[in-house]
């Protein structure tokens, strides 16, 4: 993983055993928010922020008000591979994902670092999700609970898939799989990162203890980030899947296209990055893809 034209702010000086990471690209207020949530906590986690070129004042809003944090600021933005970014700069066992509108709940990360600390062979642990001022549970934690897939002895279900606003990793793991892609930009980026590491023999698994809280951005485009899950989807089936399943996932996103702008704009992207994503083509293997067929990838 190559870290290319970061600013150091400032040197890491990692607090406690475990860090958070977040990346973040022109959502000031949304971030001094996270970054209060953050400071406040007991666990005291070495926090680090990633800045995707941003143009509204959000590097000296972290600079000034959080003199603790780690600041990086990136020359142009990345999408999530800022965040590949930020866990190189960490020096903790374990590093704990936030987006710039997402927090963890108080004792959460300590709970985190017990489970890690107890099942060596768990790579990542995926949080319960409470969306908003009234805690609604996201969708997610429901279809995590139900996981199909055995345990082996994981704490919670095993699952094959995460969000980034509620993840927490073993570093290792993190770096053994590759970090995020930069192909992929933004939209659905985990799930290729699920895929590798589990294809690097890491576990991962639902732990409904750990708790984020998520309270979107008003500022956040859903329709743009349809178009790039759907983007995305046809570009991690060819990267990883067989190609019956990626050509199947191509001409699913076609036929939407022809009554669909949105699904024509996201096959245009999809083809403009095919010959990079067949480039880095590595084929799941088979336990893992039995496993994401079984979940229905």
């Amino acid at each position: 993983m190559t870290v290319l034209a970061p600013r150091h702010e400032r040197a890491p000086a990692a607090t406690g055993r475990i860090s958070v990471v977040i990346a973040t690209r022109n959502r000031r207020a949304e971030l001094v928010r996270t970054l209060r949530h953050l400071t406040a906590l007991r666990e005291r986690p070495h926090l680090v922020v990633v800045d995707n070129a941003s143009s509204d004042g959000t590097a000296a809003a972290v600079r000034d008000g959080f003199p603790g944090a780690d600041l990086v600021v990136l020359r142009h933005n990345r999408g999530a591979w800022a965040r590949n970014v930020g866990v190189m700069r960490c020096r903790t066992r374990y590093v704990a994902l936030s987006d710039d509108d997402s927090w963890w709940e108080p004792g959460s990360l300590a709970t985190a670092t017990a489970v890690l600390d107890a099942c060596p062979q768990a790579g990542l642990l995926a949080a319960r999700i409470l969306v908003g001022a009234a805690a609604r549970p996201d969708p997610a934690n429901a279809e995590m609970s139900t996981s199909p897939l055995p345990r082996q002895g994981l704490p919670g279900p095993r699952i094959l898939g995460f969000l980034g606003c509620a993840a927490v990793f073993r570093r290792e793991a993190f770096l053994a799989a590759g970090g995020f892609s930069r192909l992929l930009f933004l939209g659905g980026e985990e799930q290729l990162l699920a895929y590798d590491l589990a294809a690097a023999g890491w576990l991962a698994c639902y732990v409904p203890e750990v708790v984020a809280r998520h309270h979107p951005s008003p500022a956040r485009d859903d329709a743009a980030r349809a178009c790039q899950l759907s983007r995305n989807r046809v570009l991690v089936a060819w990267m990883r899947r067989p190609v019956r399943r990626a050509v199947a996932e191509t001409a699913i996103l076609a036929a939407r296209a022809r009554r669909e702008p949105a699904a024509a704009r996201a096959l245009a992207g999809a083809l403009a990055r095919l010959p990079a994503a067949v480039a880095q083509r590595r084929v799941l293997p088979a336990d893992v893809e039995a496993a994401a067929r079984l979940l229905g990838h």
